[in-house]
């Protein structure tokens, strides 16, 4: 694994890079890539720092672990490459912001476009072996990726986390909610959206109003 990222990440992430832990966990991956088939492709591991520059970062949305079907994963959580169908958590998603802003569901599941206006897509671990969830999960990508959220919160102001589930609500433990808008819900699962923990959340909106009210860009969902 060729530990590159975008220039305007580096002060966050460098020191991240230098740690024992990382270092440790690069030879996992690295070992993992050259012996099994991993999503996503070694060239998109860092995209979702890639596509959202740190500068322009306004909403910050926490995903778990990468798509380990072919073909899916591409280093933004919850997105899928053009021509993949739409995994259901993304259905889910994309029915929400239709309720919630009259936003007919796209043909394509690709979330570049939320990334390059500023939504960091962040899964909590950023490798997976294929067809087997959760595998690359306590290797180090938590410690990492927990780096992160702190250093954003502690680096910027007025950004927006999206927080769902379980799982991403205690990965925002460090966020400074005096500084940020904080929006937690349950997962866009079928699981949970179909018990009634999802559908009707409008987060969409509420990104966008809290976004206007600070003078910044609202989001094109």
């Amino acid at each position: 694994m060729k530990v590159k990222i975008a220039e305007n990440w580096k002060k966050i992430v460098q020191p991240e890079f230098e740690k024992p832990y990382f270092k440790e966990l690069t030879n996992f991956v690295k070992e993992e890539y050259k012996t099994t088939t991993c999503y996503p492709k070694g060239s998109e591991i860092f995209a979702a720092f890639d596509l959202c520059s740190f500068n322009d970062l306004k909403v910050v949305i926490i995903g778990q672990d990468p798509y380990h079907g072919v073909g899916q994963a591409h280093g933004l959580c919850f997105s899928v490459n053009e021509g993949i169908s739409h995994p259901p958590s993304l259905v889910n998603i994309f029915k929400e912001i239709d309720k919630d802003l009259n936003i007919p569901i796209p043909k394509s599941g690709n979330l570049e476009r939320w990334a390059k206006q500023g939504v960091l897509l962040l899964n909590a671990t950023l490798t997976v072996r294929a067809h087997n969830a959760g595998s690359h999960q306590k290797k180090g990508w938590e410690q990492f990726t927990d780096a992160v959220i702190e250093k954003i919160s502690e680096e910027k102001e007025n950004v927006v986390f999206l927080l769902w589930g379980g799982f991403a609500k205690k990965k925002g433990a460090k966020i400074d909610t005096k500084k940020h808008f904080v929006l937690t819900g349950g997962h866009p699962s079928p699981l949970s959206a179909n018990r009634g923990y999802w559908f009707g959340n409008k987060h969409f909106s509420k990104v966008n109003n809290y976004l206007a009210s600070k003078h910044i860009k609202v989001i094109e969902w």
